[in-house]
């Protein structure tokens, strides 16, 4: 009998090392197999020019009442002023995980969940300074970032020219005398930069930007920010500029992000190989510095299904790496799951720093509001 089970015992080691193996040389493919769409890419058919006059078609929206996912916030934490004196149009990162579209239907259920979820955890930063505004979007399919394929970039427009008509309806909609905080994650993030590019840069509406938070998504010190109509924030207290960064625990392998990055070409038509991302680091407001975790206002750590969290007061540094990546130091002991490889804590960008976020926030607008 003993014999028998190690045996199974012995066997079973060897299913686990052959599958470390075949993970090791076939990794990339099989997240190509499992999440790249195999079906044609399918038009979807315009949105409806009013489309987002329509509460529904908002996850989050200042008249959306009870169970607004962006009024979440953790426990010991103030409520929200009755007046606050931005607005806050923010985009969803990707939530639609199948491969059964190139993008997400409107009535889809589980993605709709998921990005009520990342809504909650992430936009919620800003419930102290503004009404937020989140919009539903028939966003890319994950799979879009795993291929070359010309189906996938068709399916990031389509999903942008949802975002853009829901920008325009915010404007027309959100008060005209507030100031406008901007704000997005990965998926979001990259639309972000095509809607400040498109839509703010050059226009008369930058001159109501408080700041535009565009985090999870890389962005080229060099060959990006001097497109994107503002300038990346150089100080904790100035407003009217970019902030982003992509947090990674050591040791990082970043190699999944520079090797795509390095093969793309920047807005301004140059190459991005070599250049500087750039990197604010959360707990100072600031480019390229370091800070210990006695700096961290609250780290916001979930529960296993993202869908509440507790505060951590000083416990996660930050610094950003010469390249442009935002360092935490050693993995957090309390985050288990959602991890990605190489260390990429790209699920938490927002909550590993939450508390600093909302500050953030908070001192920019001040900064905006006592300008001339």
């Amino acid at each position: 009998m003993a014999r028998k089970f190690l045996y199974v015992v012995a066997f079973l080691t060897f299913l686990v090392i052959l599958a470390g193996v075949v993970w090791a040389l076939f990794s990339d493919r099989l997240i190509r197999m499992a999440f790249v769409p195999g079906a044609p890419f399918v038009v979807q058919g315009p949105m409806a020019a009013n489309a987002y006059s329509d509460r529904a078609m908002w996850y989050a929206h200042p008249d959306a009442g009870p169970g607004n996912p962006a009024e979440w916030r953790p426990t010991g934490v103030a409520a929200s002023p009755a007046a606050r004196g931005a607005s806050v149009f923010f985009v969803h990162p990707t939530s639609y995980l199948t491969r059964a579209a190139w993008n997400a239907p409107l009535d889809d259920q589980t993605s709709a969940d998921l990005a009520r979820t990342f809504i909650k955890g992430q936009a919620s930063v800003f419930n102290g300074v503004g009404a937020i505004w989140a919009p539903r979007y028939r966003q890319a399919t994950f799979g879009s970032f795993l291929t070359t394929k010309a189906e996938a970039q068709k399916a990031l427009d389509a999903a942008y020219s949802d975002v853009a008509l829901a920008f325009d309806a915010f404007v027309e909609q959100a008060p005209m005398d507030r100031p406008i905080i901007l704000a997005g994650h990965s998926q979001g993030a990259l639309h972000l930069t095509r809607l400040l590019r498109e839509k703010v840069a050059g226009k008369p509406i930058a001159t109501r930007i408080v700041a535009a938070y565009v985090i999870g998504w890389p962005v080229s010190v060099d060959t990006d920010i001097p497109a994107m109509g503002l300038p990346a924030c150089a100080t904790a207290d100035q407003s009217g500029c970019i902030l982003s960064w992509q947090s990674f625990a050591e040791p990082a392998d970043t190699r999944q992000i520079t090797d795509v990055y390095d093969a793309t070409t920047g807005f301004d038509g140059r190459a991005r190989k070599g250049t500087a991302m750039l990197c604010t680091n959360p707990l100072t407001g600031a480019p390229n510095m370091a800070a210990d975790a006695k700096a961290n206002l609250g780290a916001v750590i979930p529960t296993g299904d993202l869908k509440d969290g507790t505060l951590q007061v000083g416990t996660i540094p930050a610094r950003c790496d010469a390249r442009g990546f935002l360092l935490i130091g050693a993995s957090p002991a309390d985050i288990k799951s959602y991890v990605l490889p190489g260390n990429n804590y790209h699920v938490f960008d927002y909550s590993l720093f939450w508390s600093n976020i909302r500050a953030d926030a908070a001192r920019r607008l001040a900064a905006f509001a006592a300008k001339p």
